[in-house]
């Protein structure tokens, strides 16, 4: 266990059921709050274009949002952007839009940009982006429609149309980067940053 030594509740900007999993897993005690904000329209209006920097700003202002309302916590934002080379990708509508993503990504090197940020008082205190690169195999129309049957309505919940800790692992031929950074929040540079603040006691 990692017990939370804050003296307010470590928060988590996020209802992200994979985000939650990691910090369980790692023995923390935490809260989970949705983080109310346009990422559209605050990217839009960023006119940012790297898609390093749209999640770093974009877990930024998660953090920062939930923050003002929890004064005195350590509250995590986290983003998370895909891009093929410059192109970014959000999650498909549905299973048309997933179709046509996944035939974009097929047989190419993309990079999933992970964000974490940790606020408290409305102040950024830590950020770090990690980067974890993505080798899609090539496939046919019919094995793009076969994935697409299986995993359902999931593939609309993730950008990119895959969750590599479900049936997307079957999608791949060669991952570069670590787990935590390709489910959407870099775990040990955050667990560093609350240990050099004495925040967990481990």
């Amino acid at each position: 266990m990692a017990p939370w030594c804050g003296t307010s509740p470590l928060v988590l900007a996020s209802q992200s059921s994979a985000r939650k999993m990691l910090l369980a897993n790692a023995g923390l005690e935490f809260e989970a709050v949705t983080a109310d904000i346009d990422e559209r329209g605050i990217q839009a209006a960023s006119r940012l274009s790297n898609p390093r920097e749209i999640a770093l700003l974009l877990a930024r202002e998660k953090a920062r949002a939930v923050s003002a309302a929890r004064p005195g916590s350590y509250v995590i934002g986290a983003d998370q952007t895909l891009a093929l080379g410059m192109r970014l990708f959000n999650k498909p509508a549905g299973r048309a839009q997933a179709l046509a993503q996944l035939r974009d990504l097929a047989g190419k090197s993309h990079e999933l940009n992970s964000a974490v940020v940790v606020a408290r008082d409305g102040k950024i205190v830590f950020e770090d982006v990690s980067v974890a690169r993505m080798t899609m195999r090539e496939m046919t129309e019919a094995e793009l429609s076969a994935y697409l049957d299986a995993a359902g309505d999931a593939v609309t919940t993730s950008v990119g149309a895959y969750q590599l800790e479900g049936l997307g692992v079957h999608l791949f031929e060669r991952i570069e980067g670590d787990h935590f950074t390709i489910l959407g929040l870099p775990l040990l540079p955050l667990l560093a940053y609350l240990r050099s603040e004495q925040l967990i006691a481990v």
